[in-house]
């Protein structure tokens, strides 16, 4: 059963990576869907092929760091389609780097702190009023792994994936019975793009530890094609890096839930991948 079908579902981050593939994916089940990106060339030829394929879905370009834009997403989601039912904050940055590469991160990092706390912030108080005049809403905020606990190289990504838990979870507590809200800490997702805003490549070695040497020379020889098969292959165990459209799956799966339904927290990672938390 879809229970997403007529559900107005917004995404933000929508362009490309999971955004998009969960945008599709929520059309294919029978959702009205609201795709917004910065990027509107992008969003917008996004948007095009979904709707080609039969997708109920419109695009409004929005700067998730910009308060007023957000408002505006959402009053053009209910002026299309009557409701707001399911908001997705995905947009994000990874600008990883340590301490000592302030020099070279601290725009990038001014950066992520508006996209991904600021953003995610935007994105509740943007939907808050009409889910609640609705009597009903889902929430839905991609945090990280890397929320968990600090790692070397991870602080400032970090502390804006842990704001979001914080966030979700107050949230969760203010709105019972009335919003729905879902935490998602997606583990490495090599194919979305994030990594392009890595600083310091070396960074990631405070989330694999040990494991760094041994876990990137996979990367390697996945690229020169000597990688095992079944470590590429998703029925695998040893599966060693999640696929985008595997973690949309799974976002997909936490929203189309009967409204009396919560999956309040989701960890999402490939069964043989080497992150420590």
């Amino acid at each position: 059963m879809s229970y997403l079908k007529n559900r107005v579902v917004v995404v933000t981050g929508a362009a490309g990576g999971f955004g998009a593939l969960v945008c599709d994916k929520a059309a294919s089940l029978g959702a009205r869907v609201v795709a917004s990106d910065v990027n509107e060339a992008v969003l917008q030829e996004t948007v095009k092929a979904i709707s080609e394929q039969g997708g109920s879905i419109i695009a409004v370009p929005a700067d998730v760091t910009d308060r007023h834009a957000m408002q505006d997403l959402a009053a053009a989601a209910v002026d299309q389609f009557g409701a707001i039912d399911v908001m997705l904050n995905n947009a994000g940055i990874m600008p990883l780097a340590f301490y000592a590469d302030h020099k070279a991160a601290s725009d990038a990092w001014e950066k992520c702190i508006d996209i991904n706390f600021k953003g995610v912030l935007n994105g509740i108080t943007a939907v808050h009023d009409q889910m609640i005049r609705q009597g009903r809403g889902h929430v839905i905020n991609i945090s990280s792994i890397y929320g968990n606990y600090p790692t070397a190289g991870g602080g400032v990504y970090g502390a804006t994936k842990a704001a979001v838990i914080f966030l979700s979870e107050s949230l969760r507590m203010e709105s019972q019975g009335k919003i729905k809200v879902t935490t998602i800490r997606p583990t490495g997702v090599p194919a979305t793009g994030l990594s392009s805003g890595v600083i310091n490549p070396e960074a990631v070695s405070g989330l694999l530890g040990l494991n760094t040497a041994a876990y990137m020379s996979k990367f390697e020889a996945a690229e020169a094609g000597q990688l095992p098969a079944q470590m590429l292959d998703i029925n695998e165990i040893e599966y060693f890096a999640l696929d985008p459209s595997a973690l949309a799956d799974q976002i997909i799966y936490a929203m189309n839930q009967p409204w009396g339904v919560a999956i309040t927290d989701m960890t999402v990672r490939a069964s043989g991948d080497a992150y420590l938390l």
